[in-house]
């Protein structure tokens, strides 16, 4: 008569588990290894997910109002919150459904490939994320240069330094943060980072408040500028700059960032994120276009001069200008973790040590690379915000609130009559008939600026 097998104890049980993630990590390749470090907790979830939502782009909220008026404004932004919260649980959802399967999804074309195919992973999931991401990464670095051009311009009105001098300046910041090893290593200058954002909308919405209230300010007109056509394509661009400021592009990455277990962890994070959001997108939006109407600019910012005269005090404005500044290097960073993670899997070795001089020397030499092209591009292009307008489109768009009802109802598979699936289907319908409208808004504007397009150009 045999012996029954005996249970492991639970010492012998934590120590085959030990083994188990050294075998799956030792399996994993250098971008997935060193750079998705899977150590962080909920709290650091939810600081990356508000530095990667949370980001100047906030800024425009204003001027999309411009466009939609003040009912249609709020509404839209309730909706775009309440979209985007849920679709990234759902995503979430399914990211831990495959990980309790033994599948842990580290990437987004991860996700991509076994859910939807190779296919669709390879020519479309990951090019749309990667063109989102450094393109975000561009943007930021244009947007520095630009914060910091005003400042200068504000304190030297007749200083000859020109824009593309600014955006050299904040790459070189970009340079020295990009070299920080692994995503998870970003949680304390994120934790910054979310300070930073709290900060300048509080700045930003106190500004706006006492410009509103005062002489000083413009007189106050709430009505849709344009005729018919433009207003129509106004309000496709609108919800562009809304959808793109509530995009995020990289949530399985920031969910590769916890350590196991994940469960309920992403939904903590996501809480905190948008106890944030909510802060903040509202009293900027709102206090904005409360103060300076339809006369809102595509950055806030720039409405607190009026021909060239401070409506604030300087220093305001220089402290303002400057959290922004500071916030969008972290933002920056952030994005440029996909790119980072794609480099170091295609030049650094898995099997050496992570600080080894043979894994250090390409890690410097790529991503000083990566950052550098990003700085010239942003230097060359000033007007790279209407083609990002385009990236934002046909990727965030896809990314954030169409992809995450696919991947829940192929994963899940709901019962075609429930709710769930229902609602599903209308988000991904209704947002992709948006996408479409908005790319052709998007390609639409860039012809109607062509003719000021100048390479290097001082705007």
């Amino acid at each position: 008569m045999g012996t029954l097998p005996v249970p492991p104890s639970s010492e012998d049980a934590k120590v085959i588990g030990q083994e188990e993630a050294h075998d799956q990590e030792r399996q994993l390749d250098a971008g997935a290894l060193f750079v998705l470090k899977s150590k962080g907790s909920w709290v650091h979830c939810g600081y990356h997910l508000t530095t990667s939502i949370v980001a100047p782009a906030l800024l425009s909220l204003p001027y999309a109002f411009t466009f939609l008026g003040w009912a249609a404004g709020i509404l839209c932004l309730v909706i775009g919150a309440i979209v985007t919260f849920y679709n990234y649980n759902l995503l979430s959802l399914v990211l831990e459904h495959h990980a309790q399967l033994g599948h842990r999804h580290l990437r987004f074309r991860d996700m991509a490939r076994d859910i939807l195919g190779p296919g669709w992973s390879r020519y479309f999931v990951g090019p749309s994320q990667f063109l989102v991401c450094y393109g975000a990464v561009v943007a930021c670095t244009l947007l520095g240069g630009q914060c910091m051009k005003a400042v200068y311009l504000l304190s030297n009105p007749t200083g000859t330094m020109k824009l593309y001098e600014f955006v050299i300046i904040f790459g070189c910041l970009m340079l020295f943060l990009a070299q920080i090893p692994s995503f998870h290593s970003l949680r304390h200058i994120n934790l910054v980072s979310v300070v930073l954002c709290l900060a300048y909308s509080a700045c930003t919405t106190a500004a706006c408040i006492y410009i509103g209230s005062s002489s000083k300010g413009p007189h106050k007109d709430y009505s849709l500028k344009g005729n018919t056509q433009n207003r129509v394509f106004g309000v496709f661009n609108a919800n562009a700059i809304i959808a793109t400021t509530f995009g995020n592009g990289i949530i399985p990455e920031i969910q590769a960032t916890i350590a196991p277990p994940v469960k309920g962890k992403m939904f903590k994070g996501l809480c905190l994120c948008y106890a944030v959001v909510t802060m903040t997108f509202s009293s900027v939006a709102i206090s904005g276009y409360w103060a300076f109407g339809n006369q809102a600019e595509g950055l806030i910012l720039s409405n607190f001069l009026d021909d060239g005269k401070p409506l604030v005090p300087k220093w305001f404005i220089f402290m303002t200008n400057l959290f922004t500044i500071l916030q969008l290097s972290a933002v920056g960073v952030v994005y440029l973790q996909p790119t980072n993670e794609v480099l170091e899997r295609a030049f650094v070795d898995p099997t050496s040590e992570e600080f080894s001089t043979r894994n250090v020397i390409p890690r410097l030499v790529f991503r000083s690379l990566s950052v550098v092209l990003a700085t010239i591009i942003a230097a060359m292009l000033p007007f790279f915000g209407d083609i990002n307008s385009v990236i934002g489109a046909f990727g965030f768009i896809p990314l954030d609130f169409i992809l995450p009802v696919v991947f829940y109802n192929l994963t899940f598979k709901p019962s075609k009559k429930s709710r769930i699936f229902l609602l599903n289907i209308t988000i991904a319908v209704v947002f992709s008939i948006l996408g479409v409208i908005a790319a052709i808004a998007a390609v639409r504007q860039i012809s109607l600026d062509a003719n000021s397009y100048r390479l290097f150009a001082n705007v």
